[in-house]
Protein backbone atom coordinates (compact mmCIF):
# COMPACT_ATOMS: atom_id res chain seq x y z
CA UNK A 1 0.00 0.00 0.00
CA UNK A 2 1.56 3.42 -1.33
CA UNK A 3 1.50 6.19 1.17
CA UNK A 4 1.84 8.90 -1.29
CA UNK A 5 -1.20 9.58 -2.86
CA UNK A 6 -1.22 9.23 -6.87
CA UNK A 7 -1.46 13.11 -8.01
CA UNK A 8 0.85 14.06 -5.32
CA UNK A 9 3.46 11.46 -6.93
CA UNK A 10 2.80 12.73 -10.32
CA UNK A 11 3.30 16.46 -8.96
CA UNK A 12 6.73 15.16 -7.79
CA UNK A 13 7.70 14.07 -10.92
CA UNK A 14 6.95 16.89 -13.11
CA UNK A 15 8.46 19.27 -10.31
CA UNK A 16 11.42 17.33 -10.95
CA UNK A 17 11.46 17.04 -14.36
CA UNK A 18 11.35 21.04 -14.40
CA UNK A 19 14.03 21.83 -12.36
CA UNK A 20 16.40 19.15 -14.13
CA UNK A 21 15.23 20.75 -17.31
CA UNK A 22 16.18 24.21 -15.78
CA UNK A 23 19.85 22.75 -14.89
CA UNK A 24 20.29 21.67 -18.00
CA UNK A 25 19.23 24.83 -19.68
CA UNK A 26 21.54 27.00 -16.78
CA UNK A 27 24.29 24.77 -17.78
CA UNK A 28 24.24 25.20 -21.27
CA UNK A 29 24.11 29.03 -21.15
CA UNK A 30 27.16 28.96 -18.64
CA UNK A 31 29.16 26.87 -20.93
CA UNK A 32 28.12 29.03 -24.25
CA UNK A 33 29.37 32.17 -22.57
CA UNK A 34 32.46 30.71 -21.35
CA UNK A 35 34.17 32.03 -24.36
CA UNK A 36 32.42 35.26 -24.26
CA UNK A 37 34.09 36.40 -21.07
CA UNK A 38 36.44 38.96 -21.26
CA UNK A 39 38.62 39.34 -17.85
CA UNK A 40 39.45 42.92 -16.19
CA UNK A 41 42.55 43.42 -14.09
CA UNK A 42 44.52 46.60 -13.16
CA UNK A 43 48.31 46.48 -12.95
CA UNK A 44 48.08 45.85 -9.15
CA UNK A 45 45.94 42.77 -9.45
CA UNK A 46 48.81 41.09 -11.61
CA UNK A 47 51.60 42.04 -9.30
CA UNK A 48 49.21 40.88 -5.98
CA UNK A 49 48.91 37.52 -8.28
CA UNK A 50 50.99 36.43 -10.83
CA UNK A 51 49.35 33.14 -11.50
CA UNK A 52 46.30 35.01 -12.97
CA UNK A 53 48.85 35.15 -16.12
CA UNK A 54 49.09 31.38 -15.92
CA UNK A 55 45.60 30.55 -16.54
CA UNK A 56 44.89 30.66 -19.36
CA UNK A 57 47.79 32.56 -21.64
CA UNK A 58 46.01 32.78 -25.02
CA UNK A 59 42.39 34.11 -23.38
CA UNK A 60 41.78 37.80 -24.22
CA UNK A 61 41.72 39.96 -20.56
CA UNK A 62 41.56 43.39 -20.14
CA UNK A 63 44.04 45.16 -18.79
CA UNK A 64 42.86 49.16 -17.17
CA UNK A 65 44.52 51.80 -15.73
CA UNK A 66 46.07 55.51 -16.79
CA UNK A 67 48.73 55.56 -19.61
CA UNK A 68 51.96 56.65 -17.50
CA UNK A 69 53.70 59.81 -18.27
CA UNK A 70 56.23 59.84 -20.00
CA UNK A 71 56.34 56.24 -21.12
CA UNK A 72 54.88 56.42 -24.48
CA UNK A 73 57.25 55.25 -27.40
CA UNK A 74 56.59 54.77 -30.95
CA UNK A 75 59.15 51.74 -31.83
CA UNK A 76 59.84 49.76 -35.27
CA UNK A 77 60.92 46.32 -35.92
CA UNK A 78 61.82 45.72 -39.26
CA UNK A 79 58.90 46.34 -41.51
CA UNK A 80 56.48 46.57 -38.17
CA UNK A 81 55.62 49.63 -36.56
CA UNK A 82 53.95 49.49 -32.52
CA UNK A 83 53.94 51.64 -29.80
CA UNK A 84 54.79 50.99 -26.44
CA UNK A 85 53.41 52.18 -23.09
CA UNK A 86 53.09 51.76 -19.48
CA UNK A 87 49.73 51.39 -18.07
CA UNK A 88 49.38 52.17 -14.00
CA UNK A 89 47.36 52.02 -11.16
CA UNK A 90 50.40 54.46 -9.48
CA UNK A 91 50.80 51.09 -7.35
CA UNK A 92 52.27 49.08 -10.41
CA UNK A 93 52.41 49.35 -13.91
CA UNK A 94 52.55 46.94 -16.70
CA UNK A 95 54.26 47.69 -20.30
CA UNK A 96 51.90 47.42 -23.58
CA UNK A 97 52.90 47.23 -26.99
CA UNK A 98 50.31 47.98 -29.72
CA UNK A 99 50.61 47.88 -33.14
CA UNK A 100 47.74 49.37 -34.56
CA UNK A 101 45.96 52.69 -34.97
CA UNK A 102 45.92 54.13 -31.56
CA UNK A 103 42.55 56.20 -30.79
CA UNK A 104 42.34 60.03 -31.38
CA UNK A 105 41.50 60.66 -27.16
CA UNK A 106 44.93 58.29 -26.67
CA UNK A 107 47.64 60.09 -24.55
CA UNK A 108 49.56 59.99 -21.22
CA UNK A 109 48.18 60.50 -18.59
CA UNK A 110 44.51 59.70 -19.42
CA UNK A 111 42.22 56.16 -18.58
CA UNK A 112 42.83 53.21 -21.52
CA UNK A 113 41.69 49.57 -21.68
CA UNK A 114 43.73 47.53 -23.80
CA UNK A 115 42.35 44.31 -24.92
CA UNK A 116 45.04 41.20 -25.65
CA UNK A 117 47.14 39.10 -23.92
CA UNK A 118 50.49 39.04 -21.67
CA UNK A 119 53.45 37.84 -22.61
CA UNK A 120 54.97 36.48 -20.18
CA UNK A 121 58.80 35.64 -21.92
CA UNK A 122 59.14 39.43 -22.48
CA UNK A 123 56.93 40.41 -19.42
CA UNK A 124 54.76 42.78 -21.30
CA UNK A 125 51.29 42.86 -22.26
CA UNK A 126 50.42 42.49 -26.27
CA UNK A 127 47.03 44.40 -27.29
CA UNK A 128 44.95 43.98 -29.83
CA UNK A 129 42.59 46.91 -29.14
CA UNK A 130 42.95 50.30 -27.09
CA UNK A 131 40.09 51.56 -25.54
CA UNK A 132 40.30 55.49 -24.71
CA UNK A 133 38.16 57.56 -22.25
CA UNK A 134 35.49 59.11 -24.12
CA UNK A 135 35.38 62.12 -22.23
CA UNK A 136 38.07 64.04 -19.35
CA UNK A 137 35.24 62.76 -16.19
CA UNK A 138 35.37 59.07 -17.68
CA UNK A 139 37.19 56.22 -15.51
CA UNK A 140 36.08 52.87 -15.19
CA UNK A 141 34.48 51.81 -11.75
CA UNK A 142 37.52 49.04 -11.51
CA UNK A 143 40.48 51.32 -11.81
CA UNK A 144 38.84 53.92 -10.10
CA UNK A 145 38.04 51.59 -6.87
CA UNK A 146 41.90 50.48 -7.60
CA UNK A 147 43.12 54.30 -7.63
CA UNK A 148 41.30 54.99 -4.84
CA UNK A 149 42.57 51.60 -2.73
CA UNK A 150 46.30 52.90 -3.33
CA UNK A 151 45.59 56.50 -1.83
CA UNK A 152 45.43 58.52 -5.88
CA UNK A 153 42.50 60.66 -6.01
Amino acid sequence: MSLVHPRVKQRLKMISAAFIVMAMAVSIGLYALQNSVTYFFTPSDIEANPTILSIAPDRLVRLGGMVEEGSFESLSDGDTQYYSFDITDFSASITVHYSGALPSLFREGQGVVAEGTFNKDENVFIAERILAKHDENYMPPEIYESMKENGYE
